[in-house]
């Protein structure tokens, strides 16, 4: 580890490793095999790139997206490090120039999408080549349970093997349980170290609000990140034309993009967005997956997303370089219908059916969580925090209500009903609803049926979400979503510990406007932030790269606030090893001597 920390330095420009990355890293270069869940912005991409620079030889990556290939190519060509991709994204003279190195063994990181790696030819011009290294970047897409499953992904075990079971490090945001015995069984026999970081992002402010009016709530939202970028999310293709629409009429530069765009308007969209300041995305979930942009300071969903690892995966596209950044969620009734009409109407068997529709639930009592976000969040990846003190719970946005009666109505029907039934027939019991089940059960005989006659299905669903959200039951998922009570639910069903609700909130009514101020270094002088910012915008179309692969945004607020003035004050910042020194920083520092100049 004494050569990583040197490579960290002189290479990547890094003084130190981010949390969770050194363990990784360490069993990559003792020569383990490692199935690595770190949340977005956790720096997955240098757990394999440090060890391939460090080791030497080849290493083989598999990655779904050709924008995320091009752009890791090009960050890793900008630090001197020789990569390159072969997809379909290239053109055949980039393709061949790529096989070239290849056969000639100049190339130490490989991309390849997993449509062309396991192409025969392919597969045997990698067998030749003997990589170390086999890397599998957004894992979860390999098991049917992980919430963006590809089934081109199940070939790669086989291409593991045909490379004589070579070393492999697998790679993702996102993986539950379930989801990450699947992905060990099929890469890795059952037999892989398996890391798994917290899911806590600190530096994101979670907030959901019920919709009023999406367009103008989005908007007002998105209008306190002047000349910053963002995604706004959106459950249909038509609906992410129409608020783009809506946010250039507000003098935003937004661009739409979704799958049925040609390929054509949707690359510029995505290119604008990688390369330029200040855009805008308004999208479907066909946007983002391997989007490496550090520097997006929000993420706003206009519909509920699918579930919360979905969510999780896309709000976490947001604050990669450790800075602040917002997030804003719009839920309603009918998205729920709507997802719900999604889930039914697939073609997944029953199981994976009933799967999906606790996910569902599960994404429902985050937005209705009566308490702070990040505990509801953490606690769904069997993880514990303290309140985070800036959510918009935390900051008092929710008003709650006593509701210990109604809970102890919920627990007591859960109880005397043997705790083997999920919330539908537990309401049932609370409204005293005669079905065949119920009088099979004789369930209209206990002292809880009937309790709750005076509210709606709705208003029982969304109590026992909150509950659940609450910790004070919990639906066993591998259980056909059977409702456990837990031991903060017995203290509240035996009077020991009272239990505040949220009031209503998927009703129609008066959206506030959310908290957005734009995040700012104390000492960062904004003229000399800006003028930095259009050098990198215009060092980056010369390059034809993203701007963030010349410098991130954090790397500019540190120069516009420590104003370097030599190249070796500048090599001490953060992102700045020896080959963007080299390439950039005389430029720059030509801005900070000229700025210094005029204000002096």
């Amino acid at each position: 580890m004494r050569d990583a920390h040197a490579t960290l330095r002189q290479v990547f420009g890094f003084d130190g490793f981010l949390p969770h990355q050194e363990p990784v890293i360490q069993a990559v270069l003792d020569g383990r095999n490692v199935l690595a869940v770190l949340p977005t912005g956790a720096g997955k991409s240098l757990t394999y790139q440090l060890p391939a620079v460090c080791r030497g030889g080849l290493t083989v990556v598999i990655s779904p997206l050709k924008a995320l290939m091009r752009d890791q190519v090009a960050q890793m060509q900008a630090i001197g490090v020789r990569a390159a991709g072969i997809h379909s994204g290239n053109s055949q003279e980039v393709n061949r120039e790529a096989e070239a190195a290849l056969y000639r063994g100049d190339l130490t990181l490989l991309y390849l999408s997993p449509e062309k790696a396991t192409k025969d030819f392919m597969a045997r011009r990698l067998a030749e080549a003997r990589p170390g290294l086999l890397v599998i970047d957004e894992a979860h897409c390999i098991s049917e349970w992980g919430h963006d499953f590809r089934p081109e992904y199940m070939m790669l075990g086989d291409l593991r093997t045909q490379l004589g079971n070579i070393q492999c490090i697998a790679l993702t945001a996102t993986a539950d349980a379930a989801t990450r015995a699947s992905i060990a069984e099929r890469l890795f026999d059952g037999n892989a170290e398996q890391i798994v970081a917290s899911f806590d992002r600190p530096n994101l402010k979670l907030a959901m609000t019920p919709k009023n009016d999406p367009t103008r709530q989005i908007t007002r939202f998105v209008q306190g990140f002047p000349s910053q970028s963002g995604i706004v999310y959106c459950g249909r293709r038509a609906r992410t034309e129409e608020l783009a629409e809506g946010l250039r009429k507000a003098g935003i530069d937004a661009e739409a993009y979704h799958a049925g765009l040609d390929d054509g308007t949707r690359n510029a969209a995505q290119d604008r967005f990688q390369t330029e300041d200040g855009v805008v995305i308004v999208a479907t979930n066909a946007f983002g997956m391997g989007i490496d942009k550090p520097d997006v300071r929000f993420v706003a969903h206009a519909d509920l997303p699918s579930s919360i690892e979905a969510w999780y995966q896309e709000i976490g596209r947001a604050g990669r370089d450790g800075l602040p950044a917002e997030t804003l969620t719009l839920y309603g009734l009918q998205d729920i219908s709507f997802r719900r009409q999604q889930i039914n109407a697939g073609e997944a068997h029953g199981d994976h059916k009933r799967v999906e529709n606790q996910k569902l639930d599960a994404i429902v009592g985050l937005c209705e969580a009566p308490t702070c976000r990040r505990q509801t969040l953490l606690a769904y990846f069997n993880e514990t925090s303290a309140p985070c003190g800036h959510c918009d719970l935390c900051l008092g946005d929710a008003p709650l209500e006593e509701a210990s009666v109604e809970a102890q109505k919920v627990l007591s029907a859960i109880w005397r009903s043997g705790q083997r039934y999920g919330a539908k027939h537990i309401i049932d019991i609370l409204r005293g609803t005669v079905t065949d089940r119920i009088m099979e059960r004789g369930h209209d005989q206990l002292r809880t049926f009937g309790v709750g006659a005076d509210l709606s299905v709705q208003a029982w669903t969304t109590l026992i979400l909150q509950m659940a959200a609450a910790h004070l039951i919990a639906p066993d998922i591998a259980n056909y979503g059977v409702l456990r009570i837990l031991e903060r639910g017995d203290d509240v069903m035996r009077g020991r510990e009272p239990f505040h609700r949220r009031k209503p909130t998927l009703v129609a009514g008066k959206g506030k406007k959310p908290k957005a101020p734009p995040p700012e270094l104390a000492d960062l002088d904004q003229d000399l932030y800006e003028n930095l910012r259009k050098l990198r915008t215009a060092l980056a179309k010369e390059g034809d790269v993203p701007a963030y692969v010349v410098f991130p945004d954090r790397t500019l607020q540190e120069m516009a606030a420590r104003q370097p003035l030599t190249l070796g004050q500048m090599g001490e910042l953060h992102g700045i090893g020896e080959k963007k020194l080299e390439r950039y920083g005389s430029a720059f520092l030509d801005v900070i001597s000229e700025w210094v100049e005029s204000t002096v």
